[in-house]
């Protein structure tokens, strides 16, 4: 091997030569249809602001219908993440710690709410949970509770569609977390519960709190399901999205100002999670 190659194997100069070479100009077969989709993905949302009525946006968005929706919106999300997060980090844990027969299945079951369509996802709602339902009747008899057309039921919609995302996000973060760190405390004397509480959820908590925030912001943008098994009720189950299609068909800048605070929140959301899945490798 000449000079020159010992120097280029020892720094890695024909390597980086090549690097340079394949971040070039990109072919005009790929360059065109990208820009077309590029252009897919943002001219809706350009038009959304250009069309907005920002000289009336302080009225329609402080109107009482608005706020209402506003306000309903942002409790529900929220108690929606507040019980996805109870029921769905212990579900992550069984899923990435625990071996047992059928765990395939269960992990498809708990993302099949991502790929189901909302309205149908809606309507097994009704049939598990409805007056009539395979337990709502029990509740109902037993306990007086009934969930459909409720504010509890824009909960109930909300969080079955959005705990798959929290519940993804932990199990992802626990397969990544070592688990050494569990069993030398458990050696060390502390129960299973007690090493997750003290040692497992500080190692977890940065895909927590991003799976916490993709599942309120899902939450927060729910249609389907909700309308099927909560309604449309203002003041009550009527919660943003419900409210822009609403406003749509009477009131179309009222829409568009609705329209602009989810993008907003979906903005702030993107923003707040770019650490995580945003930065270039």
């Amino acid at each position: 091997m000449d000079k020159a190659g010992a120097a280029d194997t020892l720094t890695g100069g024909p390597r980086r030569r090549r690097v340079r070479g394949e971040r070039g100009g990109a072919p005009l077969p790929l360059l065109v249809p990208a820009l077309i989709g590029l252009a897919f993905l943002v001219l809706p949302l350009v038009a959304l602001l250009i069309r907005a009525p920002w000289r009336s946006m302080p009225d329609l968005l402080t109107s009482s219908e608005v706020w209402q929706a506003l306000q309903l919106s942002l409790l529900c999300a929220t108690a929606a993440t507040a019980v996805s997060l109870v029921i769905g980090v212990p579900l992550a844990w069984l899923l990435a710690r625990v071996e047992f027969p059928g765990r395939g299945l269960v992990r498809a079951l708990v993302t099949l709410p991502l790929v189901l369509p909302p309205v149908v996802g809606g309507v097994a709602l009704l049939m598990a949970l409805g007056r009539n339902g395979v337990v709502g009747r029990w509740l109902d008899d037993w306990f007086g509770v009934t969930l459909p057309f409720t504010t509890a039921g824009v909960v109930v919609a909300e969080a079955f569609v959005a705990m798959p995302f929290l519940v993804i996000s932990v199990e992802g973060t626990l397969r990544a977390a070592d688990p050494r760190y569990e069993e030398a405390a458990t050696t060390l004397g502390a129960s299973r519960f007690t090493a997750f509480r003290r040692v497992t959820l500080p190692l977890i908590a940065p895909g927590i709190a991003a799976g916490a925030v993709l599942a309120w912001a899902r939450a927060l943008g729910e249609f389907g399901a909700t309308i099927t098994f909560a309604g449309n009720f203002p003041g009550r189950t009527q919660t943003m999205p419900l409210a822009v299609y609403l406003a749509l068909q009477n009131d179309p800048e009222a829409a568009i100002a609705l329209s602009l605070v989810l993008l907003a929140v979906s903005i702030a959301v993107l923003a707040g999670l770019r650490d995580r899945w945003m930065t270039a490798s």
